[in-house]
């Protein structure tokens, strides 16, 4: 099956950085392609939202709150999808997910997968 590991993340001071990645595995042979991958985000007590996706020909999407702060990238060799965050606020607290767009083997329909998430807190 399909997995998608998540790195980075922790907690860091307002105005700070963080990097965030993302790597997607089969347990056997090797994923038949991955089409988008991103970055969502869900904070307490609210519903998850986006963040930023990427397509596998490079096309990228943001939302307004995290523009010009956060720059969202990929590896396809490497089936990895990286996000990294500058001059954090404390509204971006939240945990992180990866979600990606994979068609697992030639004969499969594509699906959406999730990574497990992991918390970013920024501190005032």
């Amino acid at each position: 099956q399909v997995q998608l590991e998540e790195s980075g993340g922790g907690l860091v001071q307002a105005g700070g950085s963080l990097s965030l990645s993302c790597a997607a595995s089969a347990a056997s042979e090797s994923i038949f392609s991955i089409n988008t991958m991103g970055w969502y985000r869900q904070a307490p007590g609210k519903q998850r939202e986006l963040v930023a996706t990427i397509t596998s020909g490079g096309s990228i999407n943001y939302a307004d709150s995290v523009k010009g702060r956060f720059t969202i990238s990929r590896d396809n060799a490497k089936n990895t999808v990286y996000l990294q965050m500058n001059s954090l606020k404390p509204d971006d607290t939240a945990v992180y997910y990866c979600n990606a767009d994979i068609r697992y083997r030639r004969w499969l329909k594509s699906r959406d997968y999730w990574g497990q998430g992991t918390q970013v807190t920024v501190s005032s």
